[in-house]
């Protein structure tokens, strides 16, 4: 593929950082290597000597003096060696993407961390983004995805959706604006990329299936554009089969996969990692290297030894694949303590959903509409008989003690009104939730 048509001019313009680049040597080099190029801060007079972790399992974690001064150190902007060659595993035994052995040039597979996903996108974007650019997404969508793109000055095309996801029929129809002669001159009015979060979306709890992906798939190498695929709720899908990734089938190198640890192990820590084509993953480096220079370097050895010691070198993985392949099973199995993670999570949240399912289906039945969600976090409610729920949320919800988000939160332009509201199903009580869906029935009978 041309990358080159794809990032802005800016992007384009960076340049590798010399003293990022002697980072990276000097991580690599032998003990015996004396540096007089770093002006890294001289660990002896860092406050922190050694830490200890419990883990939810009842072990410990010890970072020792060395690792504690190496954790307290810069390093490298693409990630630390040992947690990046983890990913790029992980990576290939999750989705085993066909770019995994291509060369550079043909959009081999390379993976970056990052201070969240959410930075990871931003840099995506701006790398991506010149204004009067069309791209493409579906809408109600993620609030800081909406915030991360307005001030960018492209043109947001909304693509139809359903309680599946993305709708191909509506996604064909809108690209055949554009001609054969468009995509072969690549016309500068094309798409750019499409985005989608495949799995739970938030806030509609939505998941594209299968051949709702291949679809698409073929549509964006037909068309010429990139697929975002933000995919946070991943390891919180509740059905079977998990249907494959965009990242699964990318022949071309066209897919950028933003990943995330926060829903499964922590949120504060702040480790995301991109996916995607070499070409286009070393241009956001380069951005890395001057803006937050690196991902915590304390935060990146954390999660490499504790996940290493809570899960195995292999037991996320494998902690994956029991969740794929009893999701929903109510056998009695014995797992390894390293394994149980993934399975744990799932089968929480899957909890928690019902409960909520459980306490709509009480008082809202009469009152409103909502589909169960297949993965994710939330549950999406049309509000029937109220045109825009931005008063009734913001002002009158709160006085009767229950608080949601209302839809207009979601919507490209969120001064459009909405019917719905965003609940969420990821703190709140079984009790909690019986009664704040009760105190909603209140306020809506209220209303109408």
């Amino acid at each position: 593929m041309n990358y080159s048509q794809f990032i802005t001019t800016v992007s384009a313009a960076r340049k590798a950082s010399p003293i990022r680049l002697l980072t990276e040597l000097l991580q690599k080099s032998p003990p015996s290597l004396i540096s007089l190029a770093g002006g890294a801060p001289n660990p002896e007079v860092f406050p922190f000597k050694r830490a200890t972790i419990a883990t939810g399992h009842g072990t410990t974690v010890e970072i020792g003096e060395d690792l504690m001064k190496r954790a307290l150190q810069y390093s490298a902007s693409a990630g630390i060696p040992e947690l990046l060659s983890w990913l790029k595993n992980f990576q290939q035994s999750l989705h085993n993407p066909p770019t995994a052995n291509y060369t550079p040039e043909q959009g081999q597979m390379e993976v970056c961390v990052t201070t969240g996903s959410q930075e990871g996108l931003c840099k995506v974007f701006e790398m991506l983004i010149n204004p009067g650019d069309n791209i493409l997404l579906d809408a109600p969508t993620y609030p800081g995805t909406l915030a991360a793109l307005r001030p960018l000055g492209c043109n947001i095309i909304n693509v139809p959706s359903d309680q599946h996801g993305i709708i191909p029929k509506a996604l064909k129809e809108m690209l055949s604006a554009w001609s054969s002669e468009d995509v072969k001159t690549h016309s500068r009015h094309l798409p750019k990329f499409l985005y989608t979060i495949p799995n739970g979306c938030n806030p509609t709890g939505n998941s594209l299936t299968r051949e709702r992906k291949k679809e698409i798939y073929q549509l964006a190498r037909k068309y010429d554009f990139l697929i975002i695929e933000d995919d946070p709720y991943y390891f919180l899908q509740f059905e079977k089969p998990w249907a494959p990734t965009f990242l699964s089938m990318d022949v071309d190198g066209r897919v950028i996969r933003t990943d995330s640890f926060s829903k499964v192990l922590s949120s504060g820590l702040r480790i995301g990692f991109l996916t995607g084509p070499k070409p286009l993953i070393d241009r956001v480096v380069l951005h890395i290297q001057v803006s937050t220079m690196h991902t915590s370097t304390f935060t990146q050895a954390n999660y490499d030894i504790t996940t290493a010691s809570a899960m195995g070198r292999k037991g996320f993985l494998g902690a994956r694949r029991q969740a794929r392949r009893h999701p929903c099973s109510n056998q009695k199995t014995i797992l390894p303590l390293e394994l149980m993670k993934i399975v744990l999570v799932v089968e929480f949240y899957r909890t928690q959903r019902n409960a909520m399912l459980i306490a709509a289906d009480k008082w809202l039945k009469d009152l409103a509409e909502w589909y169960p969600p297949a993965a994710g976090m939330f549950l999406w409610i049309k509000i029937k008989g109220v045109s825009d729920t931005q008063q009734l949320i913001m002002e009158k919800a709160l006085q009767k003690e229950v608080l949601l988000v209302p839809g207009g939160a979601f919507n490209i332009d969120s001064s459009e009104p909405s019917p719905y509201v965003r609940a969420s199903f990821s703190l709140s009580s079984p009790a909690q939730m019986d009664l704040a869906f009760k105190r909603l029935a209140d306020l809506i009978r209220e209303a109408l």
